[in-house]
């Protein structure tokens, strides 16, 4: 923390934070596609901890500290949960773990003889979920949503096999079961080879195919994923069937719930250690992602006593694994156009494990960052999923020699897309093009932005869709997306569309010509305008005139 950092500066900071965190967020659990590493992620809200723990009374009301997930997706029912979903605090370093357990005693008033056992699990990497039973019968499943709320997936649920449907006369009359819906890692794979094949595009991982198979409208997809679950907690229990964490554990057991064969109890903060190397070394070798190890105290009238805090709980923290390395060559740098002309530089590499997944691309950042490291194309280079998510470079490893034979990258300054003019703003590390809507990679990025979910989320009208109505001309700018119902023979004409999905699509279109000015605002992409920035100008004015 920097020590001469004034209150002003602070709450500026702070502010920036709180969007920051706001927007990837919503990417990560509102989108299933985080545009950041978890790595970068966890740096941002510790940043924030740290300056709200040395400036407490300048936490914001919005504060990333207070919120858990995002809000549920628009496309689905809503449930509220009886008991809130939380998050997990991160223990990084062992000796967080001790200070996590010092903590405990403190609060319990323990002495230093009182023994705290915890449990340790393997943190599954999926996408959380509460399935409630009612005198023996699941009647709902929920997605996390933002903690208090999430998006109602009892049908997605129902198709998931090893999830028991009704649980034996001894269960409570309420039960809320709560735990990871995931993918295995070779039904990832296999996953991923039937995408290509039927020229879909492939998912980034495992996390991320199991939350997007999960959260789909249509029941069928779900049905025809491979996906999985894991029980680690619970909710609601109208009658708790023991008084620990491992008890109530081996109870979900005995009803048949998948639970982690490598639950342990610990009786000290050494032996949750082990735990943690044991399941780092054999961590690559488990047939499914995980992430760390969770420790919780086991006691469950002392995690009572505990309570939470705003987002998370006093009695469990999540011990999280550094990221995976490996080596690779360099085979090309690709740029890619964004939405506000930014160019994007991507290595191409020679495929690579890392961490269970192969990897094919890593971001370069800019074209600062390239200079930094010094890379040159036929560079072996050391890559990690940084967090477990996106791939990053880290620099080249190439013997001396063999490096300097080979010719720097030279950073285009013409646009691949368009051959317009690539510039840069004073004070800014981004290269931009300069051609606009011109530009056919700025066009189709746009669109897809002002269709996304949190814009005008436009049902049907994804990426592809958008990509193919562009190249047969029929959208160009976001305006013609609701002059479509005039191509509507069109459409029919073409292979794979049908009366009714053509019908549902222009019916989607046609809803969505009234949505909320925040929405709007964000749909448009202007630089610089992100979420929490377009609902704060749309409380502010209101409407479209008084902000023009």
């Amino acid at each position: 923390m920097d020590k001469t950092l004034t209150e002003a500066e602070a709450a500026a900071e702070m502010a920036t934070l709180a969007q920051q965190i706001a927007l990837h967020s919503a990417h990560y659990h509102g989108a299933d596609a985080p545009v950041i590493t978890d790595a970068e992620y966890d740096a941002l809200v510790r940043r924030n901890a740290a300056l709200e723990a040395k400036f407490p009374h300048l936490i914001r009301a919005d504060s990333p500290s207070a919120i858990v997930g995002a809000a549920p997706a628009s496309g689905f029912g809503k449930i509220v949960h009886a008991r809130p979903m939380l998050s997990l605090d991160n223990a990084f370093e062992d000796g967080d773990v001790a200070a996590f357990v010092t903590k405990v005693r403190r609060f319990l008033l323990l002495d230093a003889e009182t023994l705290v056992r915890l449990t340790a699990e393997p943190k599954i990497d999926g996408l959380s979920a509460s399935l409630r039973y009612e005198n023996g019968v699941l009647v709902s499943g929920a997605t996390r949503g933002d903690g208090t709320t999430g998006e109602d997936v009892t049908a997605n649920i129902r198709t998931l096999a090893d999830i028991p449907h009704t649980l034996p006369a001894d269960a409570p009359d309420v039960v809320e079961v709560r735990g990871e819906v995931y993918m295995a890692k070779d039904d990832f794979l296999a996953l991923n080879a039937a995408q290509a094949a039927n020229g879909d595009k492939p998912f980034a991982n495992p996390r991320n195919a199991a939350a997007g198979s999960l959260r789909q409208l249509d029941v069928g997809v779900t049905r025809a994923r491979p996906l999985r679950f894991f029980a680690h907690g619970w909710g609601e229990l109208s009658a708790v069937p023991a008084d620990t964490q491992a008890g109530v554990m081996a109870a979900f057991a005995r009803w048949s719930f998948p639970v982690s064969d490598r639950l342990v109890t610990c009786d000290s903060v050494d032996a949750a250690l082990a735990v943690y190397r044991d399941i780092e070394t054999v961590r690559a070798d488990l047939p499914f992602d995980i992430d760390g190890v969770v420790y919780k105290v086991d006691r469950l009238d002392w995690q009572d006593r505990l309570g939470q805090v705003a987002r998370s709980p006093r009695w469990a923290i999540a011990h999280k694994f550094p990221a995976e390395k490996a080596v690779t060559r360099l085979l090309a740098i690709d740029i890619q156009v964004g939405r506000t002309g930014v160019l994007t530089p991507v290595a191409r590499l020679e495929p690579v494990g890392v961490g269970g997944v192969i990897v094919t691309n890593a971001t370069l950042h800019n074209a600062d960052e390239i200079a930094r490291q010094g890379l040159r194309v036929g560079d072996l280079v050391r890559v990690q999923r940084a967090g477990d998510v996106i791939p990053q470079v880290l620099g080249w490893v190439t013997p001396a020699a063999e490096h300097d034979a080979l010719d720097d990258y030279a950073f285009p300054t013409a646009c691949p897309d368009c051959g317009s003019h690539v510039d840069s703003e004073a004070g800014e590390v981004a290269r931009r093009c300069t051609g606009g809507l011109i530009c056919p990679a700025q066009r189709i990025e746009r669109l897809r932005h002002f269709v996304s979910r949190h814009a005008f989320d436009i049902e049907g009208l994804g990426a592809e869709r958008i990509e193919l109505f562009v190249a047969e001309g029929l959208i160009e700018r976001p305006g013609d997306i609701f002059r479509l119902h005039t191509h509507r023979d069109t459409l029919l004409a073409w292979r794979g569309f049908k009366d009714k999905s053509v019908e549902n699509l222009l019916a989607a279109i046609e809803a969505r010509r009234d949505i909320g000015f925040d929405r709007f605002l964000f749909g448009l992409g202007i630089r610089h305008i992100g979420e929490v920035t377009a609902r704060d100008l749309a409380r502010a004015f209101g409407d479209w005139p008084a902000f023009s």
